[in-house]
């Protein structure tokens, strides 16, 4: 055997198994959390699981990449709450290990690349993301990987990364476009720094196999009248538009750990002006290209940017690496141990750690108000637990409402909600009761359309009776939906009867359009 291989072989084991004990416990966390939480399945959760149902290449508010993976994880998992949310779980454990890896590539040492990965945990956001289904853990991966494989490129010249690169970000593409911002950056540094490497196939041979990748949402929108430009339209100017430039910014704090901030901070340093770290200058072209981009809209939510953190903390790991050294090395476990220990007290706020009357005393005692970004009414909860919450009861009284009905009235009815989340629930607790087809104008559930004209009957969940009137000659309160710590516009809510359209389904479906 080849002593330098063992050593090499040893070295290796040495450098990354703190850093996989460290994505193992993120990993375990979220396990323990997701299988002992009295929390229920997210509001999108349910909507996502429609859309495995209905498998196709886009759909009106996101690419169908994280769509697919689900579907294969619920035929191999199920889709229970701890097996739909074992992936994201899972890509959260992978992102911290590669912030430890861009620390490593960068030059840190072992103090650098555990900070990066224990602040890359520390982080609210991925604590939040990684603890329900949806595309954004695996964006957060999508960015992290880019990130990586943008310093290998750099540190090794190898143009054969860059055919990873361009796949990395085409499969990034096809789960969430705002990847884009991405691509713009690596653009626009390669424009202001590197002009000599567009003399190379290489980049141009990423860009071309991304754009190849993210054709079928292309020409998905094409067909669909450009549904997801209109949904981000509708979006910006409603829900989202009591946001501003001045609470994204604010808001960078928060979400990244407020301890963390003089890290990243000192990454953006690290990368724009330190001299060991010239050669990486294009990960901070990077994250002010993606910052500019999204400040500029207005409207943009912090989250967004929150993917380009972890690079962040790697270089400023680094950077602190370096300062704190010699006589000032003794500092190094005491601002590793600050950082988590901030996170572990953060985490009740982010992921549903605490039983709900104790989240709510544990925030009350912080001074934490309940939150949200769609100006929506709250009651005691942040809309991100509260949307947890009320599913099952509704889905229940649905039910109960739907067996009320005669044979000959179930044979010709449909179940009409307001948004996707209702829609969703109701599918998914209902399947085993016989429900008849559920349908809404929200998003994706639109384009599914009623499925027949020939309807008689429709259970209608919320809206007003009188309004209802306008489309039936008969509208009957059957029943109200009761739910504690859900969303206030999800309690009380009433559920009707109505029969005998006024006018054709057909003219009234485009009517109930909303791309939101």
């Amino acid at each position: 055997m080849n002593p330098d291989s063992s050593q090499k072989e040893i070295t290796f084991a040495h450098e990354h198994s703190f850093l996989l004990v460290i994505a193992f416990l993120k990993f375990t966390f979220h396990l323990a959390v997701n299988a002992l939480s009295s929390y229920g399945y997210f509001r999108d959760e349910f909507y996502y699981l429609a859309c495995t149902d209905r498998l196709d290449w886009g759909f009106v508010d996101h690419p169908p990449l994280s769509i697919a993976i689900l579907s294969i994880s619920r035929a191999g998992l199920g889709d229970s709450l701890v097996a739909i949310r074992l992936l994201p779980a899972l890509a959260g454990a992978i992102t911290v290990y590669l912030a430890g890896l861009m620390a490593r590539e960068l030059g840190g040492g072992t103090f650098a690349r555990a900070l990066a990965a224990i602040a890359t945990f520390a982080a609210p956001i991925l604590l939040g993301m990684n603890s329900v289904y949806s595309m954004n853990s695996f964006d957060f991966l999508v960015w992290a990987l880019a990130a990586y494989l943008l310093i290998r490129i750099i540190k090794t010249g190898n143009q054969q990364l860059w055919m990873v690169l361009g796949a990395i970000l085409g499969l990034g593409l096809m789960n969430k476009i705002g990847i884009l911002w991405l691509g713009a950056g690596i653009a626009l540094g390669l424009l202001m720094l590197h002009r000599d490497w567009l003399k190379a196939r290489g980049p141009w041979i990423a860009g071309g196999i991304a754009l190849l990748l993210f054709l079928p949402y292309v020409a998905w929108n094409a067909a669909n009248d450009f549904a997801h430009l209109e949904f981000i339209r509708n979006a910006t100017s409603e829900k989202y538009s009591s946001l501003t430039a001045v609470k994204f910014i604010s808001d960078q704090i928060l979400l990244q750990n407020p301890v963390s901030l003089p890290l990243w901070i000192s990454g953006l340093w690290f990368f724009f002006f330190s001299d060991t770290a010239k050669q990486f200058r294009l990960l901070g072209i990077l994250y002010a290209t993606a910052f500019v981009i999204l400040v500029v809209n207005q409207q943009s939510k912090a989250e967004y940017l929150s993917p380009a953190y972890p690079m962040l903390f790697a270089g400023g790991a680094v950077w602190l690496e370096q300062v704190l050294k010699d006589k000032k090395a003794f500092l190094r476990p005491i601002v590793a141990g600050f950082v988590a220990v901030s996170g572990a007290v953060l985490s009740p706020l982010a992921a549903p750690v605490l039983p709900v009357g104790s989240y709510i005393a544990y925030a009350d005692a912080l001074g934490i108000k309940p939150s949200t970004a769609e100006n929506k009414e709250l009651a005691e909860l942040p809309q991100f637990y509260a949307d947890m919450f009320g599913w099952e009861e509704l889905a229940a009284t649905v039910i109960t409402v739907h067996a009320s009905l005669s044979e000959e009235e179930k044979e010709q009815c449909v179940i009409y909600t307001g948004n996707y989340g209702e829609a969703g629930a109701i599918e998914f607790f209902g399947k085993s009761y016989g429900i008849p087809r559920v349908v809404s104008g929200h998003n994706n559930y639109f384009l599914w359309g009623l499925g027949s004209d020939s309807i008689d009957v429709v259970i209608i969940v919320g809206g007003v009776q009188e309004d209802h009137r306008q489309n039936f000659e008969s509208v009957e309160l059957a029943a109200r939906s009761q739910c504690r710590f859900c969303m206030p516009y999800e309690n009380n809510l009433p559920i009707f009867i109505a029969r005998k359209l006024k006018r054709p389904v057909h003219e009234i479906w485009p009517f109930t359009k909303n791309f939101s």
